[in-house]
């Protein structure tokens, strides 16, 4: 699923809203001391009252909610798993019977507690539903009409949300005119913060995928791996971070630790524009050690050859073959998203400015220069130029 895909169904979960159709739903209490099931309930969901269907509308949004690869992840199941989760959510999926879905739930919140204890009381909730999403309108159609060709898809969603103690609070009591102490010992579930979550199947330009399951971590670029290979048997994947952490250090490896600004801002430029190119494309761009090649020289540097990036590839994630995502790789292109972090200053930039910040030598100390269009103001004075020549960038032996 690609972010549009998410976003098209995240935005359906509202009240009153003939595009979605939530069957049941189903609540188990975990304890954490014994991992024990305390309490299970299902009901339909159009029997809760309307405020607490929109306390879980809006958790079930937050379960959808993030960037991929970051906290969103769109898994591949593993191909050999005892008990496979792949087949229990598939029947979950197809049965009409009520109490054999919650069988197949059951199984999998064994397979959430085994060898596994929380450090809080969990509540997981499961919902079954459809999802509707209308036919692309022809020109000759109206809305009507085309709202009445759609596409159906059927899905469980799954939302682990953590328990927390009462506030205590002191009240005054208007009536008898006194303070009291206000005692309440149920716990509150806070369903603002899923710390996981899953979709299944996945839903890809208007096509079920049931070979791949979306996975929410509570927080960014720290999947659960208990989770993935244990509770859903899905394989292990790379997060957003760890992507360019890898691109990072196949550049080193292949060309050394030192390159400009301007070389920087070049192999951004590169890959953003590979992006760009490809944002109609249903696969999106990633990158193996020939791409790597290409985007290095393209952004200046010669002395590099498919060996040497190939090589690097090796000996980074001892795998030649691996592809990493574009997206993954360039921080946000147009907002302020590159940190330079000195000991005189803190500067943020973004991708595409970076071509204007310089790092110069002049009479033997090391200077950051900004090239500017307007006058910098600095507490409301206008800064008067100064003049500054003879400048050169730090050869090999001064860096």
């Amino acid at each position: 699923m690609n972010k549009k895909d998410i976003a098209d169904i995240r935005k359906q979960f509202k009240l009153d809203n003939d595009l979605l159709k939530l069957k049941e739903i189903f609540n188990v209490y975990i304890m954490k001391e014994s991992s024990d099931i305390y309490h299970q309930q299902s009901q339909p969901f159009e029997m809760l009252d309307q405020d607490e269907q929109e306390l879980f509308l809006s958790n079930f949004k937050k379960v959808l909610t993030g960037n991929l690869d970051e906290k969103i992840f769109e898994l591949k199941f593993s191909p050999n798993a005892e008990n496979h989760s792949q087949y229990i959510l598939h029947r979950g999926l197809l049965t009409e019977d009520m109490d054999a879905w919650k069988e197949e739930m059951l199984l999998l919140v064994e397979k959430m507690l085994q060898e596994h204890t929380y450090e809080m009381d969990i509540v997981v909730t499961f919902i079954r539903g459809e999802y509707y999403k209308p036919m692309k309108r022809r020109s000759t159609e109206d809305e009507e009409s085309a709202r009445n060709a759609v596409y159906s898809h059927p899905f469980i969603l799954c939302s682990l949300n953590k328990t927390q103690d009462p506030k205590k609070e002191l009240h005054f009591d208007y009536v008898e005119r006194s303070f009291k102490y206000n005692v309440v010992v149920d716990p509150v579930i806070n369903l603002n913060a899923p710390i996981a979550g899953f979709l299944f199947p996945c839903i890809t330009d208007n096509a079920q995928d049931v070979n791949r399951v979306l996975y929410t971590t509570g927080k960014a670029n720290e999947p659960d791996p208990h989770f993935i290979e244990d509770v859903l048997n899905a394989e292990e994947t790379l997060t957003a971070k760890d992507d360019k952490i890898v691109f990072e250090e196949v550049v080193r490896d292949a060309v050394g630790h030192q390159l400009s600004t301007t070389t920087l801002a070049n192999v951004y430029e590169e890959i953003h524009r590979v992006m760009e190119e490809n944002e109609e494309e249903e696969e999106e761009p990633r990158l193996d050690y020939r791409d790597v090649e290409r985007v290095l020289k393209v952004s200046g540097i010669e002395d590099v050859d498919t060996e040497t990036v190939e090589t690097a590839f090796k000996n980074v994630i001892d795998d030649e073959k691996y592809e990493m995502k574009a997206r993954n790789i360039v921080p946000k292109f147009e907002s302020k998203s590159i940190k330079i972090n000195t000991k005189v200053a803190n500067i943020a930039v973004s991708p595409q400015d970076l071509k204007f910040v310089k790092q110069v030598h002049f009479h033997g100390k090391r200077y950051l220069m900004i090239e500017v269009e307007e006058d910098t103001i600095i507490d409301g004075f206008t800064m008067i130029p100064e003049a500054f020549t003879a400048i050169r960038p730090l050869t090999d032996e001064e860096n």
